[in-house]
């Protein structure tokens, strides 16, 4: 697979130009040795070409999200690579690639670039750990941006709900997040009713989506649902960007091809200006590199690199796909037009 895949086709319209999403990686995040695990270091070998970015270290900006008890003890689990829970392994290079993600993620957020980084985010919390994830990326990088007088708004596209994001944001209305994600799957919840609290009621769009959904409920969900993000106005559109919906991925049942990636960067390019990504899941080695580039082609305007044929969801997934989507909206219909 050739990493340059995503930049040598011509824009494909006559559209302005706009910045380029660009990839930021470094091989640091190499350093995180975590075995036998779907979340392992193979995951990048294609992107041995990519030219390194030089990162900044995220550690100084771990405080705004995470509190110093719970960083001191990340860091001592990696120094002698003790596991922070059952489904988070560390190594002794673990730290130093989690600090950079995050400062890589940083990075995208002032450039408009795509953090190619592991460990992956979504799932940590201020003081915990959970599902392969150790600090949390995206919401270091949103948090800074709120401080800095940002609304932002957080679309989390991976298969699994973003509990440790959902969770960090769920009481302001400075950040709107929004996730698209199989249910029931891990982590357990994500439902419906789950809409925020406090300030933050309204603000937090769970979108369940049942095993079995495809290409066509997916574009469906983007219909329903962005017009919310336009709604609420954001200064910038945080992407926590996963791969695992794609129905040949090892750890979830949804039915996602290449193509709807694709598909996807031309709708949110179409419909926001300021776009920062970082990448969570997606553990089929083969295909997560051809959904990350097409969707980077589709942000930036470039003909779709892969193919495969377009899937369809059964009759049974569709109606509990729209019971689940007409509750979402009325749940949410004192918030937002639908």
């Amino acid at each position: 697979m050739n990493p340059s895949t995503s930049t040598s086709s011509q824009p494909s319209n006559s559209d302005p130009p706009k910045q380029a999403m660009n990839l930021i990686y470094d091989p640091i995040v190499l350093q995180h040795d975590t075995g036998i695990h779907p979340e392992n270091a193979r995951r990048f070998r294609v992107f041995d070409a990519i030219p390194k970015v030089e990162v900044m270290d995220g550690a100084p900006f771990l405080p705004l999200v995470h509190n110093p008890g719970y960083i001191r003890r990340v860091k001592a689990a990696c120094e002698y690579g003790e596991p922070l829970d059952g489904d988070t392994p560390t190594s002794p290079g673990s730290f130093e690639a989690a600090r950079y993600a995050v400062g890589a993620t940083l990075q995208a957020a002032e450039t408009g670039g795509f953090a190619l980084v592991r460990p992956p985010g979504h799932h940590a919390y201020s003081s915990r750990a959970n599902g392969f994830c150790l600090f949390n990326n995206i919401a270091v990088a949103t948090q800074k941006l709120v401080e800095e007088g940002k609304r932002v708004a957080i679309f989390d596209f991976d298969g699994h709900l973003g509990d440790g994001t959902s969770d960090i944001f769920y009481r302001t209305d400075r950040v709107l997040f929004w996730s698209i994600h199989q249910y029931p799957a891990y982590p357990g919840h994500g439902f419906v009713d789950e809409i925020g609290v406090g300030k933050g009621k309204g603000f937090n769009i769970n979108v369940p989506l049942p095993p079995g959904s495809g290409d066509d409920i997916l574009k469906e969900t983007l219909d329903y649902f962005l017009p919310v993000i336009n709604q609420f106005q954001p200064d910038v559109v945080a992407l926590s960007a996963g791969f695992d919906a794609h129905h040949r991925d090892m750890l979830l049942d949804l039915r996602a091809s290449v193509n709807f990636y694709y598909q996807l960067g031309q709708r949110l390019r179409d419909h926001f200006d300021n776009i920062f990504a970082t990448l969570e899941g997606g553990y089929s080695i083969q295909d997560m590199p051809k959904c990350m580039y097409n969707f980077l082609a589709g942000m930036n305007g470039l003909e779709m690199p892969y193919y495969e044929p377009p899937t369809n969801s059964g009759m049974r997934v569709w109606e509990t796909y729209e019971i689940y989507a007409h509750a979402v909206m009325g749940n949410l219909r004192h918030y937002w037009k639908f």
